[in-house]
């Protein structure tokens, strides 16, 4: 479930040197927003944010954006970070927003993405609320705007249903390609190469779920 209402946490995301405040005015200039000027790859719901940490651990060569637009979650996100700095681990290619992933392409221009990350996304599992399934056409029609042509959207769930139903957005949605996918990601090895597991996956996988996976190509 989602964490709501934790007294501070507006006011902590505000305060927070991670957090990219009135992120619409970098639209156009985030080369600018990080020390190297580098690809960037962005998470949409990226949950309490253990996914990108280890990503932009890994990958000190990409920079990374968190988006999350419950201030609650975010706030466990920044506890975490805050927590890794104190250790000594620095991670300068990585920043979070908090806003709701139907303003990207008021804060990011055409091309300013290279990659997006879905990770076990919310189901809405009702038809009439199909619209704010992140793998949804709709929301397809805004990483187009913001991701460079050719390149990437992967979206890993444990939920057979949101993925059979985001199979059949990819596939039909103007613009896009399947590139692959696999219903037992664990399990197939080629799609395991370079695999970082978010908290969820860790989760479900240990209780024999199977996590499937795609990867979706931007055409335009």
């Amino acid at each position: 479930m989602r964490l709501r209402n934790i007294p501070g946490a507006k006011a902590a995301i505000t305060g927070s040197s991670y957090v990219v405040q009135n992120p619409e005015e970098w639209k156009g200039k985030w080369k600018q927003c990080f020390t190297k000027e580098q690809p960037l790859h962005i998470e949409v719901g990226m949950g309490k944010g253990r996914f990108l940490m280890d990503m932009a651990s890994l990958h000190p060569e990409i920079n990374y954006i968190g988006v999350e637009m419950y201030d609650s979650v975010l706030l466990r996100a920044l506890q975490k970070r805050e927590r890794m700095e104190a250790d000594g681990e620095k991670l300068d290619n990585l920043k979070f927003m908090c806003v709701d992933a139907r303003i990207l392409p008021d804060i990011f221009e055409k091309g300013e993405v290279q990659r997006i990350y879905l990770n076990f996304s919310d189901p809405w599992p009702k038809a009439r609320h199909a619209k704010r399934r992140l793998t949804s056409r709709e929301f397809l029609a805004r990483y187009s705007q913001i991701l460079t042509t050719g390149e990437t959207v992967e979206f890993k769930t444990d939920n057979k249903d949101l993925f059979e139903f985001s199979l059949e957005e990819v596939t039909e949605a103007e613009g896009w390609t399947l590139l692959a996918h696999t219903f037992d990601l664990h399990h197939q090895e080629d799609m395991m190469v370079g695999n970082v597991m978010t908290e969820y996956e860790e989760k479900f996988s240990s209780m024999g779920n199977p996590i499937c996976k795609l990867i979706a190509r931007c055409e335009e």
